[in-house]
Parts: structure tokens; sequence; C-alpha cells
């Protein structure tokens, strides 16, 4: 059997996470031996979108490519970024096409092709975001005579119901749907009845100690006075490395194996 070993990293959030995909990538490398690393970029520049100096970051410590979410053009650079034609990140394909940047991409593992699809959830979102169900049933057409030995979709949602009926109805037509952007890693990995892997949520890397990300104090303050008010992003402390490993079988597309990654450093 021949198979692609993929990690697959949740939201890199802020200074410390990257700071904690640096110290503990070499580990992961080691333990897995994956073929090629992807991650959630949205929050990498101080937990809202990216710069191009924190994506280099990331390239240099050993990530291969990236996916996103609503934040990415929080920040001036993801949209020139996106723009350009070989950007090692994609933007969620259902975003309206006058957005800069690709939904899905086509990315080379030596001699394999893999197809990343970027998807956003629409359920509790105010933006007008197409339709993620017809959104990827079209992409997998324009791709249905491409000769590939995988197909993974990072869907970007909030409501597990929306991700878990994703996930159901692409069981069998991708090798993978990855939930992203609660942060909060999900124990419901599985392989579907189709040969589908799936995740309602990878999780995130940052912070351990903080809500979401967020200085956990200050974020309980807000709930506690209801107030709207922007809380810090912790930069030291325990950094929680959220994940997972997934294998595919290069011939038939079908998961073999999905792996939960939760890993601790400190990071000083």
């Amino acid at each position: 059997m021949e198979k692609i070993k993929i990690v697959f990293l949740g939201d890199i959030f802020g200074k410390i996470g990257r700071k904690g995909v640096i110290k503990l990538l070499p580990t992961l490398k080691k333990e897995y031996r994956p073929d090629f690393i992807i991650a959630n970029a949205e929050n990498l520049a101080h937990g809202h979108g990216i710069t191009r100096s924190s994506l280099q970051e990331m390239l240099a410590a050993g990530i291969n490519f990236f996916t996103s979410g609503n934040h990415i053009f929080d920040k001036p650079d993801g949209e020139f970024i996106l723009a350009e034609k070989d950007a090692p990140i994609i933007r969620p394909a259902n975003y309206i096409e006058e957005m800069p940047g690709q939904g899905e991409k086509i990315l080379n593992i030596g001699e394999k092709k893999l197809l990343v699809v970027n998807l956003m959830g629409r359920v509790f979102f105010t933006e007008n975001y197409k339709n993620p169900f017809k959104t990827v049933e079209e992409l997998l057409k324009k791709y249905k005579n491409e000769d590939l030995a995988g197909i993974i979709v990072d869907f970007h949602a909030e409501a597990t119901s929306e991700k878990v009926a994703l996930g159901y109805f692409l069981d069998g037509q991708v090798s993978a749907i990855i939930g992203t952007h609660t942060h909060i890693q999900t124990a419901d990995e599985k392989i579907l009845n189709n040969g589908s892997a799936y995740i309602s949520d990878v999780g995130m890397i940052g912070a351990k100690e903080s809500v979401i990300g967020l200085d956990k104090d200050q974020v309980v303050q807000n709930f506690i006075n209801e107030a709207g008010m922007s809380a810090d992003i912790p930069e030291s402390g325990q950094c929680i490395i959220n994940g997972i490993y997934l294998e595919i079988d290069s011939k038939t597309k079908k998961a073999i194996k999905i792996k939960r990654i939760n890993k601790l450093t400190e990071i000083k």
C-alpha cells in the first residue's frame, strides 16, 4: 500500500503559538515522519491575520503549506500575499469572488498530488459567505479528472452541527474533513463509513492557560461585566500544540489512520 503521511496543525495563535511550533515541530517530525505539514495560519500575527514575516517564520520552522479562515484579511499583508500566484496559503473558497487568493490548491508531494480545500462555515457568522456545501461540490467536479492521491478539506466553522453535516456530505468523496476555528480540540476523530477521516476541530497552538488563546482573567472579566473589551495574548507559559496525524491510501484516496496530536511545551 502506498500512503501519504500528513501532519495538520490547528490554528497557530500569536507569538506564543509560533514559538511553540518552532520548539516542538522537530519532535513531531521525528515521531510521525510526515511527508507534508499543513497548518491553519489565520491567527498567526498577534491573533489576527498574517504578516509576511510571521508566515516566513513558520515556513522556516518546517511547515509546508497553510490554510486560513475568517481573520485572514485582518492585516494588509494578507491581501497582498494571497494575490501572489505561488502563495503558500489559501483562503476559504466560499468567499466572494472579488477577494484575492485561491480557495483550493494542488500540492506536489514527491510524484503525488494532494488537493487541499479551505471552506468557511456560515452558522453564527454574519459575513456573506457562499454555501460551503455547494462550493465544495463544484470544486470536486472541477478536479474530478485530476490524478489525485488525496483530498483534504479544512472546514473553518463555528457550529459542530454544520461540521458534522459536511463530514457526512463529503464522506467517500474526500480523504479528510478537518474542522478548525474554535481552538478547542474535539475527541471525535474517526474514519467515516465511506473512508473519509473526520474531526470536528483540531484545536490550536497557543497558550494553555487561556480562553481560546486570550488572557483568561481579562476574558472572564469581560463576561462578568458584559464588556466587549479586547484581551491580551499571553506570550509565555505552557503552550498547547494540537493537530492530527493523518495517513491516506494514495491509490484509493481513502483515509487509513487519523490520530489526535495533543502536546505541551514551556515557552519563556
